[in-house]
């Protein structure tokens, strides 16, 4: 009994000293351009930036939309690499499911995030317990993991109930608390899409989102918590408007294609033995967009490559919408992303500070993708392998 005691204890004693120094916070605030920043209505997210780090803008993965993206930062791999491909999949090893983030039984079914491994699974893993607040992936089970505490999804939840939440974890006795925490701001990306990224609207998001920084800054300040906090965007925004659409069902034979994904890209899979027909009417200069077989989209793109992706992508100019009705063609109003990610449009945000960093310090662009590494290098847990390198984010980490 006693040397079974002396075993829990040591346990015990090692998952508490696997904690990081300080806890780590990864906040996504989605659709949140950097240029957000200088509307005059972010004194907190400002003053975070002049205390720590800053990057004139971060570079999204293609495509440049919400859940490829946020798991991406999570695992530093491409979107090609970790297989949430699109918002919207396919996948013929997974028939009975179609993926979408409004499916609640494909988000949580891991088959759908098993190609990768992120964060908080890898640190669960080392010893490291992990809350995340709605971050896309968090629900499953991947590779048999979850997080110690993953609320499940709640839209309705208001950002400043989202922070109060994280602030009770740590008020959690000292041996419960959290290593790693993840927060998810939707306000600003709900704005932009309705109204537009220069709206007054989405303005007004922008300030209610850095009220919410503000209140988690309080919050670990009446804390005494000290800790590292990570704040980025999954992509930018663009203007549309309905005058500005490319009609596929004006382009395409009938019959000859299914549509699996529209907006700011296309994705088309051929209806059988149509394939080369399609091919035909696709493949041929068209105005405000370029089409692609998969295996012949541009090395730049980084995708293309996994069997979730269909047959053929057709990207749009920035502020054009792709659609393959006339009911879609009236919706298309405010703002969209998902285009290519080296249109300044898309950028997104990062900002860094806390005992890690230094202050004052302005980073170049970087691909999203590093900030993977930067998570387990401050949770002090080795990183898996991944498209992501630490080395572009070394000048702004105290040494």
């Amino acid at each position: 009994m006693k040397n079974l005691l002396a075993l829990l204890l040591a346990l015990a004693a090692g998952a508490a000293a696997a904690q990081p120094a300080h806890p780590v916070i990864l906040v996504s605030m989605d659709g949140f351009r950097p240029d957000y920043l200088e509307r005059g209505v972010t004194p907190n997210l400002n003053r975070l930036a002049a205390g720590g780090a800053r990057a004139v803008a971060m570079r999204p993965s293609f495509p440049s939309v919400t859940f490829p993206n946020h798991y991406t930062l999570v695992t530093g791999m491409r979107p090609d690499h970790h297989g949430i491909v699109d918002n919207v999949m396919n996948d013929a090893a997974i028939s009975d499911k179609r993926f979408t983030m409004s499916n609640s039984e494909a988000v949580v079914d891991r088959r759908w995030w098993d190609q990768a491994e992120p964060v908080w699974v890898t640190a669960e893993r080392n010893g490291v317990r992990s809350g995340t607040m709605f971050w896309p992936g968090s629900e499953a089970a991947i590779h048999g993991v979850r997080p110690t505490l993953a609320p499940k999804f709640d839209g309705k939840l208001p950002a400043t109930a989202r922070v109060d939440t994280l602030l009770s974890w740590l008020d959690r006795p000292a041996g419960e608390r959290f290593g790693f925490m993840t927060l998810y701001f939707d306000d600003v990306d709900h704005a932009g899409h309705e109204f537009g990224p220069a709206a007054a609207q989405t303005t007004e998001a922008v300030a209610l989102v850095d009220q919410a920084i503000g209140r988690l800054l309080a919050g670990l300040a009446a804390r005494h918590i000290e800790a590292d906090i990570v704040i980025v965007s999954d992509h930018g925004m663009a203007p549309v408007s309905a005058e500005r659409v490319i009609r596929m069902q004006t382009l395409l034979p009938e019959g000859s294609y299914e549509d699996v994904a529209s907006g700011s890209y296309a994705t088309i899979n051929p209806a059988p033995g149509r394939g080369e027909q399609l091919a035909a009417a696709l493949l041929i200069p068209q105005e405000h967009m370029q089409c692609w077989r998969k295996e012949e989209i541009p090395a730049r793109l980084a995708y293309g490559h996994n069997a979730r992706v269909p047959a053929f992508l057709c990207l749009a100019e920035p502020g054009w919408s792709i659609v393959f009705n006339d009911k879609s063609a009236a919706k298309v109003k405010g703002g969209k992303h998902g285009y290519d990610n080296a249109a300044p449009e898309m950028e997104a945000t990062f900002i860094a500070a806390g005992p890690s960093f230094k202050p004052g310090v302005v980073l170049p662009e970087f691909d999203n993708v590093d900030v993977y590494p930067l998570v387990m290098h401050l949770l002090d847990v080795a990183p898996l392998p991944s498209d992501g390198d630490l080395t572009p984010l070394l000048p702004a980490l105290v040494q």
